[in-house]
Order: C-alpha cells, then sequence, then structure tokens
C-alpha cells in the first residue's frame, strides 16, 4: 500500500479523469442512443479482455493499482480529447490549402496524418508524464513501459471504438465496424503506443540529453509511422486493407508478444541474478531465494502459504516477493551505472520496506523451512 499512497494518482484526477470519460459517453448517447449502447457493451468487452492481457503481463512486478486506472482514464479522456482538437485544427489547415473543388483530400490527410500525429502525440504524452517525479521509479523495466503504454491505448480505443460503432447508419454497419475494429484489431492503439514506449525505455537507459530526446522522437515517429500505415490501408480497398492487416500488422504484433514474454523472463534472471547478495546482506533468507527467483516457484510457495494459514498469508508472502523484486530492480539499476543519491535513498527506501513486508507475514516465518519443491511437513492440500 504504501507505492499507492505515494506514487499513485490523487483521487481527486482520477475522478475527474473518470466523470470526463463519462460526459463524453453521455454526450455519444444523446446523439445516437442505439448505436452508442451497441458500441459501448462490444467495445467495453473487448477492452476487457485486453485490459486483462496487460494485468496478466504486469503479474510480475506490479504496478500500483492507481496508476493503471490513471494510464486507462488518460486513454479515454484527456487524449480522446487531445487529438480531437487538434485534428479540427489540422483538418480546417488542410481545407484551407486544398483545392475548393477537392473535398476527399482533407479527409484522406486527417485519417493518414493528423490523426497518427495527435493521437500518438496525446497517448504518449502520459509515458513523459511517467518519467517525471517519483513515477519514474516505478519504470523499472520495460514490461512497466509496455503495460503503461498499453493500457493508455486501450482506453482511447475503448471510447473511440464506441464512436466508430455509434456512427454506424444501421445495426448492420454498427456490426460490421464492430469485427473490423473489435475482433481484428482490438490491440491496434496499444500496438502503436508500444513502439513509443520502447523509445522511452531506451531513454531511461541514457545518460545525455541529446540522446533520451533522440530516443523519444525515435520511438513517436515509429509509432506514427505504424499507426499511418494501418489508418492507409482502410484506402487501399479490402484487399490492401487484409494485406497489410496479415503481411505488416500480425507480424509486428507477433514480435511484440514475443519481446513481452522475453523481457519478462529476462526481469526474472536480474532477480534472481540479485538474490545471493540479498542472502549474504540478511535481506532474504537462502530458503527465500530458492523460490523468489521465479513466478513459477513464487506461485508454488504462495499456494503452500495458502495451504496452511488461508489467503490473507498467501496474500502476505506475494507482497513481500513484490518487495523483493523492487528492491531487485532498484540495486540492478545501480549496478548498471545509474545510481546518484535518489537512487540510494529509494535503495535503502525498499530494503526496508522488505523488511516490513517481513514483519507484516507470519506465515513467512512458518516457512522457514521451506525450499523450492518441497511441501512443508504436516500441510495439508486444500480443501475443495
Amino acid at each position: 500500500m504504501r507505492r499507492v499512497r505515494s506514487v499513485g494518482a490523487p483521487i481527486g484526477v482520477l475522478i475527474t479523469l473518470g466523470t470526463l470519460a463519462g460526459l463524453l459517453v453521455i454526450l455519444l448517447t444523446a446523439v445516437n442512443p442505439a448505436g452508442t449502447a451497441v458500441g459501448f457493451v462490444l467495445s467495453s468487452a473487448a477492452m476487457a479482455v485486453v485490459v486483462l492481457a496487460y494485468l496478466w503481463l504486469d503479474r510480475w512486478e506490479p504496478e500500483p493499482p492507481r496508476l493503471l486506472l490513471f494510464a486507462f482514464l488518460w486513454g479515454t479522456s484527456v487524449a480522446v480529447l487531445m487529438s480531437a482538437v487538434l485534428q479540427i485544427v489540422l483538418e480546417v489547415w488542410f481545407s484551407a490549402g486544398a483545392p475548393a473543388t477537392d473535398e476527399a483530400t482533407p479527409s484522406a490527410l486527417t485519417l493518414v496524418l493528423a490523426a497518427p500525429v495527435t493521437e500518438e502525440a496525446a497517448k504518449g504524452l502520459f509515458l513523459l508524464l511517467m518519467m517525471t517525479g517519483a513515477r519514474r521509479n516505478e519504470m523499472n523495466s520495460l514490461t512497466d513501459c509496455l503495460v503503461y503504454a498499453g493500457l493508455v491505448g486501450a482506453g482511447f480505443a475503448w471510447l473511440e471504438d464506441i464512436l466508430y460503432i455509434a456512427d454506424g447508419e444501421s445495426l448492420a454497419d454498427s456490426l460490421a465496424t464492430a469485427a473490423l475494429r473489435l475482433v481484428m484489431a482490438p490491440f491496434a492503439h496499444s500496438l502503436f503506443t508500444t513502439l513509443f514506449a520502447l523509445g522511452v525505455w531506451f531513454a531511461l537507459h541514457r545518460r545525455s540529453t541529446i540522446a533520451k530526446i533522440g530516443c523519444i522522437v525515435a520511438g513517436y515517429v515509429g509509432a506514427v509511422l505504424l499507426h499511418a500505415m494501418w489508418n492507409g490501408s482502410a484506402l487501399l480497398g479490402p484487399q490492401g486493407y487484409f494485406a497489410v492487416y496479415v503481411l505488416w500488422m500480425m507480424p509486428v504484433f507477433g514480435a511484440t508478444v514475443a519481446l513481452a514474454l522475453h523481457n519478462r523472463r529476462r526481469e526474472q534472471r536480474i532477480v534472481a541474478a540479485k538474490l545471493p547478495g540479498m542472502v549474504a546482506a540478511g535481506v532474504v533468507t537462502a530458503n527465500e531465494a530458492s523460490w523468489l527467483g521465479t513466478i513459477a516457484t513464487r506461485k508454488k510457495a504462495i499456494a503452500e502459504a495458502t495451504r496452511f494459514g488461508g489467503k490473507p498469508a498467501g496474500e502476505s508472502v506475494k507482497r513481500f516477493a513484490q518487495q523483493v523484486v523492487e528492491l531487485a530492480f532498484v540495486r540492478d539499476r545501480i549496478d548498471r551505472g545509474f545510481g546518484d543519491h535518489r537512487v540510494a535513498a529509494l535503495l535503502v527506501d525498499e530494503t526496508y520496506a522488505v523488511y516490513a513486508a517481513r514483519a507484516a507475514s507470519p506465515a513467512l516465518r512458518q516457512m522457514a523451512g521451506y525450499h523450492a519443491g518441497l511441501q512443508l511437513p504436516g500441510s495439508q492440500p486444500p480443501r475443495r
């Protein structure tokens, strides 16, 4: 709970953004009640799958719940409004520069150029915000960047999909739009913003300000180009659209999934590499180190605590394990040469947080003899 209070978004901000998103939905409902209702139900169901996928990815080192909610609400409110206003401005500018008889050009430019430029900037602004202040300490890994980018994208897609589905002239049109957007590409906006997240992650590992800016700009340009290719494929007809989808979007999505899974395994290796030092320092015991290094062994230890102590015991062991991961990431940051007085102070805070998590978990004392792969003598399987 310490991180939720110290780093999580203020309740007032979350309420404001949630209210803003609600007002946008109410506005759409007033214009087209039936279409908005269909869009709300279908988009909510699809985005629930997307959000759950990112929460699953985030289970090794879970982020503060308020920050995760902040990311989603940013996408549904700030990013949508900011990009909409900027697109209106650019649409007027494009129209002013286009021949009077050519009414399609501004719309095409907005779809292929203005929308990607403005939407990726509005979504990416959240990641830039996460690089400031105490929030920077939550960006411990590439997985963290991917999760925040994914939830911002999911929030944006949720409201945008409602808008497009509600805009159908008939129920059949709305369902066709839903199939294209929610079945074929529910992760599209999250995927675009992932490239911005990669730029942010590389920027966090650069010392030069120019290098940091270069990484962020490169990530933003990549997000815009991927978004523009996807939007532009709609102008190529059905064959062009499906060709871009199969030959480009699906491979990029597959590569992103592979990268996310590979990075989570890498994070487990980082934690495992830091455990011997923690054992030597007396922060964790040798037996605890045997099950703290992977998701699989950690789950078994939590299940063991749950067997003899119930759900509260399992939850306390889980919190302890997550706090050890936080400490390992800070230690890794220092070992890679990115430590300063603030990181050193954070290392002390995280170390004491491990002690506090241990003190709050009597189950750990009962598990003193537990070693990965071994069940405590006398423990009983859970009742069915």
